[in-house]
């Protein structure tokens, strides 16, 4: 029987690609709001163009921010200052505001649910905590074993390359590159699993002159030779499966790359909702996190979802596995609940569904508790769901999240054990 195989391809971002600049915009200003008063109701949208940053939306808060300071300030930790920032500037852009409250039909359905506790609910959320959904809507989580932190390997890899990108920025290893760059990864799956790399392609602004060469072709020779050495090499050392003598490698194959950011191209917030979550290899509900508050099941549902997934996978109950989790505005119960484990589960499919709705409650009110997503960024230094809106909200190992943890593994496996005597 021959061996069957495929390509899969996955892309991640820099913190300064205009629409990433949107996504830390909106998260910077959801965690201003919350660092203050963890009860507000945001829902910040964020758009940015040449010269112009314009946020906008929903948000409800016993406190007062300063989103014109917050804009700019997260733009210029992104990078975009002065003459150097790439074409941006966070000093003289126009930051414009329309902020609105929540509407009152969309709070009464989320402040108090339609029905009450379910049989298996944690019984630590109180009645008056059983919060409704923020709104209908379909959300994925996924898990796989093809990394240490249960992600598929394209995007992995891609978030790693486009991390160091902008580390060697930041630091100053490579002075000319400027805060706008992507990433993408080809792997060759065998049989179902990664078998080598097919192609890496990496994408970054950069100075018009580099090391006083302005000649196109010299400028582009130098930055091939330094970010093959510094960026894909690096981060190749480390991995187990290595570039080969017929890997592929593309370096800024447009040829110059002076004009980006917000000027090169107008951003906006959920515009990269792929490269915040699994790189493609998942199915996608369609719902983007950054700006929103937990109340919203876009966000904390997508998390719940991953955090079930992971836990399955780490526990042996299967090598992959997708979770569906459907909910319907001002109701705190799932819909439905869907788990497909791709032919890999120890056991089917069905069985698996039944300990998730025995060891997990997925009521937005208990997920929230359960990650504590309220106060997440007062215990992160007033920074929290910012450092998430680049290099992706899930398989992060650079920061400690509470929907990366494995503490439901041992009870899913008592779970198991206790099924398979029955």
């Amino acid at each position: 029987m021959t061996s069957k195989k495929f390509l899969f391809t996955s892309e991640s971002v820099t913190e300064g690609h205009p629409d990433k600049v949107c996504d830390q915009i909106s998260d910077a200003i959801l965690d201003e709001f919350l660092t203050k008063d963890p009860s507000s109701r945001v829902a910040a949208e964020t758009t940015a163009t040449t010269g112009m940053v314009l946020v906008c939306g929903e948000i409800t808060s016993n406190c007062y921010v300063d989103i014109p300071q917050v804009v700019r300030d997260t733009v210029k930790n992104i990078g975009y200052v002065g003459t150097s920032g790439g074409g941006f500037d966070c000093d003289t852009c126009a930051v414009l505001t329309s902020i609105d409250e929540q509407s009152c039909d969309i709070a009464g359905g989320v402040n108090k649910a339609l029905e009450t506790r379910s049989e298996n609910a944690d019984t630590s959320v109180s009645e008056t905590e059983n919060l409704g959904a923020g709104d209908q809507g379909i959300m994925f989580g996924y898990a796989c074993n093809e990394t240490p932190e249960l992600m598929p390997l394209p995007i992995s890899l891609a978030h790693k390359l486009s991390y160091r990108l902008a580390q060697v920025r930041k630091e100053g290893l490579l002075n000319y590159l400027r805060p706008d760059g992507k990433s993408q990864v080809t792997v060759e799956y065998v049989d179902g699993k990664p078998s080598r790399i097919h192609t890496v392609l990496l994408s970054t602004q950069h100075a018009a002159e580099i090391n006083g060469e302005t000649d196109n072709s010299k400028v582009q020779e130098i930055i091939n030779r330094d970010l093959k050495k510094h960026v894909i090499d690096y981060v190749f050392e480390t991995e187990q499966i290595k570039l080969d003598s017929e890997t592929i490698i593309l370096i800024n194959p447009s040829g110059r790359f002076v004009v980006g950011g917000p000027q090169g191209d107008s951003g906006l917030t959920g515009r990269k909702i792929i490269v915040d979550t699994y790189g493609g290899y998942s199915r996608h509900g369609g719902g983007a996190f950054s700006g929103k508050d937990p109340t919203k099941v876009d966000r904390s549902a997508a998390y719940a979802a991953r955090y079930v997934a992971k836990n399955i996978v780490a526990a042996g109950l299967a090598d992959k596995c997708e979770i569906e989790l459907a909910y319907a505005i001002g109701v705190a119960e799932p819909v439905s609940i869907f788990v497909d484990t791709f032919s890999t589960g120890r056991i089917s499919d069905d069985e698996i569904s039944d300990l998730v709705r025995a060891n997990f409650d997925l009521r937005p009110a208990a997920i929230i508790k359960n990650f504590d997503l309220r106060n997440l960024p007062a215990k992160n230094g007033g920074k929290f769901y910012q450092k998430l809106a680049a290099y992706g909200h899930l398989g992060r190992t650079d920061l400690v999240v509470p929907w990366e943890s494995l503490d439901k593994v041992e009870s899913l496996k008592k779970s198991l054990s206790a099924t398979a005597v029955c």
